[in-house]
């Protein structure tokens, strides 16, 4: 599997190395012949096109009533589609949305309120970092869907090679400590480049901090805090065991080609960015491994950001009722686990992460989704991450500026973005 970070909505997408066509099933018969027609509109290479015909007969024998109609859409230019398909009397049913855009499209009101049908959607054990993007002002508008976040792939010959036992590695101080060890005879413990802040946010969240915080309907940056400060001094601490560039991400260059020339020992990935590293050097197969971010004590992993996808309901749908008997399917434990296990997706309630258990890198997120983030769950925070000062005043403090004050006004930069983009 590859996997892609979307800018335009901060959505982690899992692009499948498999051929997704679009696939309609059943006849175009409208609401005619006594059945109805549910349209859904799904991401390209959120299912595969076999999962997706196993899918959809299997609903339409349960459903003799509807014919589900699946239109496969692409990530470019998405979010421009679904806000014009709101404001339209023409919607679609069903609608894949990535997790952190729901707000924006619920603010709109171009979304049906599912606050009162979570307990038959297993809403009591959603994965956090689903669920709390899903809702707006109090209100459930996203089911959650699928998830995907970040671990630490590592060479298991090197960390043999240097004594290190990656099973046992935990705590942020162990993880310390081991890279400290690989980082000898030519090897980089850890690449990671400078402004990965997704990471960043990750070892915020583990400190008590956020990125930003809301008081009185008004938000304000965070990264000022003294919580965001300590998260930001270990990602220092941590980034100065490579030879990481300070003043670009992990897609300039790209980490997992990086990795692939063979002095690295982890990245901080998905696991596609396995996939990636053996592609551009086949002689790392079978030589990659994955374990969860560590996190300040051992018995909790690491905070990350929960990408993925939550499933809603147009406020102008045709057939409401009919979209929700589709995401109840979609959604349930039956189809969540053949999903999982065919996408290396991360189920989107706790109580599924067995699913993944024979699958390393999707068992590895597994373990890190039960402590997952979303961004802050705000319309306006799409301004911030057009623009994002976090990057720029990750590079200021890595290039020895003064953490406190660049965290102040990278701070005030997110206050301004996140109430002029509201």
């Amino acid at each position: 599997m590859k996997y892609r970070l979307l800018a335009g909505g901060s959505a982690l997408v899992l692009t499948a190395a498999l051929s997704a066509c679009d696939v309609s099933s059943g006849p175009d018969s409208g609401d005619g012949g006594g059945r109805t027609a549910v349209d859904v509109w799904l991401m390209r290479d959120s299912v595969s096109a076999q999962f997706q015909r196993e899918f959809t007969a299997d609903f339409e024998k349960r459903h003799p009533e509807i014919d589900v109609r699946i239109q496969i859409q692409e990530w470019d230019g998405i979010g421009q589609k679904i806000t014009a398909a709101l404001a339209s009397n023409d919607a679609p049913d069903v609608i894949e949305a990535g997790n952190t855009q729901v707000a924006q499209y619920a603010e709109s009101g171009g979304l049906l309120d599912l606050s009162d049908r979570k307990g038959e959607l297993n809403g009591e054990d959603w994965l956090s970092g689903l669920a709390e993007p899903g809702s707006y002002e109090g209100r459930q508008y996203g089911i959650p869907y699928y998830a995907a976040n970040r671990v630490v792939v590592h060479r298991t010959d090197l960390f043999e090679k240097a004594g290190v036992d990656a099973a046992g590695i935990k705590t942020r101080e162990q993880w310390i400590d081991a890279t400290t060890r690989l980082n000898k005879g030519g090897t980089q413990g850890i690449y990671l480049p400078g402004q990965m802040w997704y990471a960043l946010a990750g070892f915020i969240w583990d400190e008590g901090g956020d990125l930003a915080s809301e008081s009185g309907g008004k938000w304000s940056g965070a990264l000022d805090t003294p919580e965001a400060l300590r998260g930001m001094a270990f990602y220092e601490e941590l980034q100065a065991l490579g030879e990481g560039p300070k003043d670009s991400d992990e897609d300039d260059p790209p980490q997992a080609e990086v990795m692939a020339q063979g002095q690295v020992a982890q990245i901080i990935s998905t696991p596609g960015g396995a996939g990636v590293i053996a592609e551009n050097n086949p002689g790392l197969k079978g030589r990659l491994g994955f374990f969860p971010i560590p996190g300040r004590t051992a018995d909790t992993p690491g905070a990350v950001f929960t990408g993925g996808s939550d499933l809603v309901v147009p406020a102008a749908a045709a057939h409401p009722e009919e979209a929700v008997a589709f995401i109840r399917e979609l959604t349930g434990d039956t189809w969540q686990k053949k999903l999982a296990l065919a996408m290396s997706y991360v189920p989107n309630r706790t109580t599924l992460a067995s699913a993944v258990a024979d699958d390393p890198g999707a068992a590895a997120m597994a373990v890190g989704a039960a402590n997952g983030h979303a961004t802050p769950n705000t319309p306006g925070w799409a301004a911030v991450e057009a623009e994002n000062p976090i990057k720029d005043y990750m590079t200021a403090v890595l290039t020895g500026g003064d953490a406190a004050k660049e965290a102040a006004k990278a701070s005030q930069d997110i206050t301004r973005a996140m109430n002029a983009g509201s």
